[in-house]
């Protein structure tokens, strides 16, 4: 598969009364056309920052993107473009499918009107077509009636079905990159299985590339090709789903496994990360994990690692693998 986004160095930034919140440090991936991306981590580590940067959803003020920060698309650096450049990618080259459905869709304005407005702003159309293929998007994620369910209000619709009028939205347009920001948040576990099953057809018919951001590695298992596990901003492990699942280096990466229960195996005592993140107002001079980790050395506490191949495309930042960890390190 070929390269599709390129992010680059992305360090993003938010200027609050208690000091500059470093909330993403110096985060690279790549995403493959037609291929899954799955971002992991805990809740605050920059995951869904990094989302936004995408999407040009940053606010400025108090939000900041550092200057030596770069997200390609097809050979442009979309962090540098214009309004009218950003209009034209939303939507239509990329499109996100927030968590929050309830919270995202307009409480006041039909269903049908909602999508319909998507495919009217990056599609030279008429009002009545546009009605049309939001009606045809609707029975596309898969309900029921759609005829009926256009005229409809967002507090009529399950939660489940809420997200699945979200995914019509981001995907109205035809977009080659959907990011979905934790779509199965608040959603009983058959409703999660649902809505994962219905992205990956979705993304088979019409080979989109998807960015999936989540903590939920047990999602992550049976959809994504390349995963990149973050932490506190920064990010700790990548690599393909087996590198990752039978494989994992990062220390970080093992407990996040040890934390997630297995249908392979019988009864299983679950192992929670002990400590809490750092303070991202002032950041570690070494390893961010460097508090939590059980095989920390002196080192990690002042010196941050560099990135240590295993492979193709995995890779993870820790001293373990320091050709003098075995002796003792420094």
């Amino acid at each position: 598969m070929s390269e599709l986004l390129r992010v680059e160095n992305l360090r993003v930034s938010y200027h609050t009364y208690a000091g500059e919140a470093q909330a993403v440090r110096g985060v690279s991936f790549t995403a493959d056309e037609g291929g899954t991306l799955a971002v992991v981590g805990e809740s605050g580590c920059g995951k869904s920052v990094t989302a936004r940067a995408i999407m040009g959803l940053i606010p400025v003020p108090p939000g900041e993107i550092k200057e030596d920060s770069h997200i390609w698309y097809e050979g442009k650096d979309i962090l540098t473009f214009s309004k009218k450049e950003w209009q034209a990618f939303r939507g239509a080259e990329c499109s996100i499918i927030f968590q929050d459905a309830l919270a995202s869709l307009n409480p006041t304005m039909k269903i049908g009107k909602q999508i319909a407005e998507t495919v009217l702003l990056h599609h030279e159309t008429d009002k009545m077509q546009a009605w049309r293929e939001a009606e045809g998007m609707l029975g596309k994620v898969g309900i029921s009636d759609p005829e009926k369910r256009m005229h409809q209000y967002p507090h009529e619709f399950s939660g489940g079905m809420r997200q699945r009028v979200m995914i019509a939205i981001a995907l109205a347009c035809g977009p080659r990159i959907v990011i979905a920001d934790e779509p199965t948040t608040a959603l009983d576990v058959t409703i999660q299985a649902d809505i994962i099953e219905l992205l990956k057809k979705l993304q088979s018919e019409r080979h989109m590339t998807v960015i999936l951001i989540t903590h939920d590695l047990g999602i992550v298992a049976d959809m994504a090709d390349k995963i990149v596990v973050m932490y506190a901003g920064e990010v700790m492990e990548e690599g393909t789903d087996t590198d990752l699942f039978y494989h994992a280096k990062h220390p970080y990466t093992e407990a996040l496994l040890k934390a997630v229960p297995r249908l392979d195996m019988g009864v299983q005592e679950l192992a929670p990360i002990e400590g809490t993140p750092p303070d991202i107002v002032h950041p570690p001079e070494g390893c961010p994990f460097y508090e939590r980790c059980s095989h920390a050395m002196r080192l990690c506490g002042y010196r941050r690692p560099p990135a240590y191949e295993f492979g193709e495309g995995h890779r993870a930042r820790c001293w373990l693998y320091h050709p003098l960890a075995e002796r003792g390190g420094e």
